[in-house]
């Protein structure tokens, strides 16, 4: 008699329980379900998180940072440095408003925008920067802050995949003039769908909560042209649960990692994420570089039934909406970004997972790799 196969360990799960529903539920009796006082109970519990005085809901974390260069008054004629090694959304909201995204390089050894290769971009037209603290590993804020300051320049951050991530003390979302979060349902905690803006900045709190509402805070007294993301009570309330819970959850998150850090660290041709010194790294995904035939690893991993994901395999700067006459923009020489596409795989680090789900995962990379 054969043994049965153990289960598929999935690449992401996301979380629903009863008290999810149950919030939700409450709020859908109560009739108070856009805008209401879940809503402003949410944004002033995460406030804290992201070391922030005011928080401003919203309905994604495109719209989030959409509505934080609009807030800005960023548009025709502007400059944006992002990295093209990140969700299209990066780039998508300084579109949106009518900038440039210029695109610069990452450091070799995270995944996150390197400051030095931003820098050698700035120009007249530069207004912003927006680094992506991507994987739930914060990008070096020390030195885009101090470039920032040095050329005049807002940093709107895009911590969409990393609540609670810090360095030293400081948490993300605290460095620029705006924090830009998601709460999609794959991200460390959801709402279903949603987004967050915090800013230490009254005027610009008032200006993001104008925008989100047609430009208005009284009804028919629009002050500015505005939009309609706003978030649900329904999204808020299972924020709100989200949230309660965040803190176990980045731990477990975290003491996966270490388990992965320490059986992965030694397989020849895989190289674990770094982490500095003083960095907080929350693990929205545990990303490692694979040297040879990372596609080829990714497809063994899920004929062994782990599951795993390559995110970036195109960079922004090669997608369609961002060619220069059907072909890449000459100007974006990115050789790190173009080998982190190639190299990249995520693998599980959720809080789902059990210790045999760990060591399945570490024997089955070394077995996939070995294979190559």
């Amino acid at each position: 008699m054969t043994g049965s196969q153990p289960s598929p360990i999935p690449a992401a799960k996301p979380v629903i329980d009863e008290v999810d529903i149950e919030a939700a539920v409450r709020v859908l009796r109560s009739g108070m379900v856009v805008q209401g006082p879940e809503v402003k109970a949410f944004e002033e519990e995460f406030a804290p998180l992201a070391g922030a005085a005011h928080c401003v809901a919203v309905n994604s974390g495109t719209s989030a940072l959409h509505l934080s260069l609009l807030a800005l008054g960023l548009g025709p004629g502007d400059e944006v440095i992002v990295p093209s090694f990140s969700f299209a959304a990066t780039a998508n909201a300084v579109r949106l408003v009518g900038a440039e995204p210029v695109f610069a390089d990452i450091a070799r050894d995270s995944f996150n925008v390197d400051p030095a290769a931003v820098e050698a971009l700035v120009g007249p037209r530069t207004a912003a920067i927006m680094p992506v603290h991507l994987y739930g590993l914060p990008a070096d804020m020390p030195a885009l802050v101090a470039l920032a300051e040095k050329h005049g320049l807002a940093i709107v951050e895009d911590a969409a995949q990393a609540h609670g991530a810090a360095i030293g003390d400081r948490a993300v979302g605290a460095w620029g003039k705006a924090g830009c979060f998601s709460f999609y349902p794959t991200k460390n905690m959801h709402s279903l769908e949603g987004g967050m803006i915090s800013t230490d900045d009254a005027e610009l709190a008032r200006m993001l909560r104008l925008l989100r509402n047609q430009g208005m805070e009284q009804r028919y007294a629009n002050e500015v042209v505005g939009t309609n993301t706003r978030m649900t009570d329904v999204a808020a309330a299972i924020g709100r649960t989200q949230l309660a819970r965040l803190d176990g959850w980045t731990e477990q998150r975290r003491d996966n990692a270490e388990v992965l850090d320490a059986g992965l660290d030694s397989v020849d041709g895989v190289t674990v994420p770094p982490v500095p010194a003083d960095y907080r790294h929350v693990y929205h995904q545990y990303t490692i570089r694979v040297a040879e035939d990372r596609d080829g690893v990714s497809e063994r991993l899920r004929e062994l039934g782990i599951g795993n994901a390559v995110y970036y395999p195109t960079p922004i700067h090669r997608l369609t909406p961002f060619l220069k006459d059907g072909a890449p923009d000459p100007r974006w020489e990115l050789p790190e970004t173009e080998r982190a596409a190639l190299e990249a795989l995520s693998l599980p680090v959720h809080p789902s997972l059990a210790k045999d789900d760990l060591d399945r995962i570490v024997e089955g990379v070394a077995s996939a790799v070995g294979a190559a």
